[in-house]
């Protein structure tokens, strides 16, 4: 499929100061869209100048949630490559939400050679500050004016860039988590798995929760017992008991992170026993008891490695490795941030340089 080119002939300054960037507030000139329809399929790809878009209020993503979005980053290296991190994941990823939410499959291959124009066009968008980097967000959205509850017969794929700093405000330090154990948020045979809307709202309650108490983030427990450990609102989670790594196995109510399976396999190739399975928090609560608790981490493309400094549980505080990042968490933030932005040489084969 052909994709156009729309040229914007009103581009934005790009920002002066990199150390302000924050996270998905600024966008950048351009963006990629694409449309379905059913009998005809995805159709008119093109890129374009960044804009509001039209929808009709009637459109079903307002109403029923059909939609699904993903999220991955470029990175500029010293000598001026442009690398993309394991984007053939996040097209495959985004396709098993598809099939879930009933939404037409894409091109995995035509979705990176659309990302890798797009990309081309607007790299000078890339930051290039120690932890900065071009956040990269496609979704698709269900657009048909219809009020009823359907799969949708019309489509907008769209990607979105936008040049980010730190997406927490404590950077690489640790953060605090609370364990949230009233409200829940998916169960095995729903949507968990999925990178869906819903998901996102059902968690903002006990986000705001969180919030209030002085908490960055919440850990959520399983749906149905809420005693088992699944994840935290926007990462994965890791343990390290006693030198053992021990983290949630996917159920079908965890999202398969990117950065979770890099880490994964890091950690294996590194010689160390990675125990995916059923984690309790009271076991966790009584290995912090023993001593045996030494390392808490999260694992996402917006933060990479978040170390876990605090976790509250009904009022019983865990403070972890003293509040200070546990030396596996670091090293595993080095060394993927350092193959991320082409710093450490990529032995794994999971950059991609756009040329």
């Amino acid at each position: 499929m052909e994709i156009k080119f729309i040229k914007n002939e009103n581009l934005k300054n790009k920002p002066a100061d990199q150390s302000k960037l924050g996270f998905g507030k600024l966008f950048t000139d351009y963006m990629f869209v694409m449309d379905y329809e059913t009998g005809k399929g995805w159709h008119d790809a093109r890129i374009e100048p960044y804009a509001p878009i039209s929808l009709d209020p009637s459109a079903m993503i307002f109403h029923y949630g059909q939609g699904i979005f993903e999220g991955l980053k470029a990175y500029k290296a010293p000598e001026g490559r442009i690398l993309l991190f394991r984007p053939d994941m996040n097209f495959k990823r985004a396709n098993i939400s598809n099939e879930r939410l009933c939404i037409p499959q894409i091109d995995e291959a035509f979705a990176i050679e659309a990302l890798i124009r797009l990309i081309d066009i607007e790299k000078d968008w890339i930051p290039t500050e120690p932890g900065t980097s071009l956040y990269i967000r496609p979704f698709i959205i269900a657009t048909d004016p219809y009020l009823g509850v359907k799969p949708s017969s019309t489509y907008k794929f769209m990607i979105i860039l936008s040049p980010v700093g730190a997406y927490y405000p404590e950077g690489l330090n640790p953060v605090k988590i609370y364990v949230e154990d009233e409200y829940v948020r998916a169960v095995r045979g729903g949507i968990g798995f999925a990178k869906t809307p819903g998901n996102y709202a059902a968690s903002i309650r006990a986000q705001e929760k969180a919030y209030e108490l002085g908490y960055t983030q919440v850990l959520w427990l399983d749906g149905i017992d809420q005693k088992y450990i699944e994840e935290v609102g926007t990462m994965n989670v890791f343990f390290v008991v006693d030198g053992e790594i021990l983290t949630p196995a996917l159920n079908g109510s965890i999202l398969a992170g990117v950065t979770r399976d890099s880490t994964i396999n890091l950690l294996k190739s590194w010689g160390y026993k990675v125990n995916e399975r059923k984690i309790s928090i009271v076991e966790l609560y009584d290995a912090y008891n023993e001593g045996k608790l030494q390392e808490i981490f999260g694992t996402g493309t917006a933060a990479v490695i978040s170390p876990v400094g605090e976790l509250n549980w009904e009022g019983r505080k865990m403070v972890i490795n003293n509040g200070e990042i546990g030396k596996l968490s670091q090293k595993i933030y080095d060394t993927i941030t350092g193959i991320q932005c082409g710093k450490i040489n990529d032995t794994m084969n999971w950059t991609v340089e756009v040329k």
